[in-house]
């Protein structure tokens, strides 16, 4: 799994890199971005803050527009940021937004033809871990995940799963009942088929009435999100939390939607999120 460096930015004392490999797990070749900031510079292991993006994009949307670099920088944090879904002509897909390239789900499809290539909960979680553990100054003891509607089912799912390995958990306009709402439904079925019973370990509200626990989330969601009342849900999440005593931060930023303009406005507050958690 060597890292190949396809580009290298200068950005705030730190280096902004985009890296390719071939993926064992994807059976194809898969880009991630991570941000160093200087202080990667003198040796030591610093934290580490995933990002997983929503549907259609790549890693280069948050990358080009989601405005961590400063706060990184600032607060001595690595951010990572890996694709959505596998890549390539050889790939299957369909002519969907919300379903198959850029709409990967995070899940690990068990059903033809995507079983082959959509495996993006092992990717997400174990190969592309593995790479940047071996390839670049993380404290893996150190990690946060962040993330974006689509995203947000994925990294609120994933740190359910993991409590001891994320210390930090932070959200954007997630998909927080994929069960419940159009798009995870459609995905769901068409990934891992008909028998709703095997999606419920992929719900995040549904993992947290099962037991699973984590100790806080930050969640911004805005009030002019044309997807909040018929994908978000996020009084869901919130129900969920309370009910199981999860400390929830919700917040309601008014008139902002659903694009990488209300993402970078609080960026850096997420970020400064973590850093105290990860400190």
């Amino acid at each position: 799994m060597k890292a190949e460096i396809v580009s290298e930015t200068k950005s705030h004392g730190g280096r902004q890199l985009v890296v390719r490999h071939a993926s064992k797990a994807c059976s194809c070749d898969m880009s991630f971005s991570i941000f160093l900031p200087p202080q990667a510079e003198r040796g030591s292991a610093l934290p580490v803050v995933w990002y997983l993006s929503g549907l259609t994009c790549t890693q280069a949307n948050v990358t080009e527009k989601g405005e961590y670099r400063a706060a990184c920088a600032e607060l001595g944090l690595i951010f990572i940021a890996p694709d959505t879904s596998p890549r390539g002509d050889h790939i299957a897909d369909v002519e969907a937004y919300d379903f198959g390239k850029g709409a990967g789900f995070y899940v690990d499809a068990t059903v033809e033809p995507w079983s082959h290539n959509y495996r993006m909960w092992t990717y997400v979680t174990e190969e592309l871990p593995a790479l940047v553990a071996a390839e670049f100054p993380v404290d893996m003891g150190r990690q946060g995940i962040t993330c974006h509607s689509m995203g947000g089912h994925g990294a609120i799912r994933v740190a359910l799963k993991f409590p001891e390995r994320f210390r930090s958990i932070s959200a954007f306009a997630p998909i927080v009942a994929p069960s419940e709402v159009g798009w995870g439904q459609k995905a769901l079925a068409g990934y891992l088929g008909a028998d709703e019973r095997s999606w419920r370990r992929h719900d995040c509200v549904a993992l947290i009435e099962d037991g699973a626990r984590v100790k806080d989330i930050l969640v911004d969601v805005g009030t002019a999100d044309q997807f909040l009342e018929t994908e978000l849900r996020p009084e869901l999440l919130e129900r969920a939390c309370r009910d199981s005593g999860i400390a929830l931060t919700l917040r309601r930023q008014q008139g902002y939607d659903h694009s990488y303009y209300f993402i970078s406005t609080f960026m850096a507050d997420h970020m400064r999120w973590h850093s105290e958690r990860l400190s």
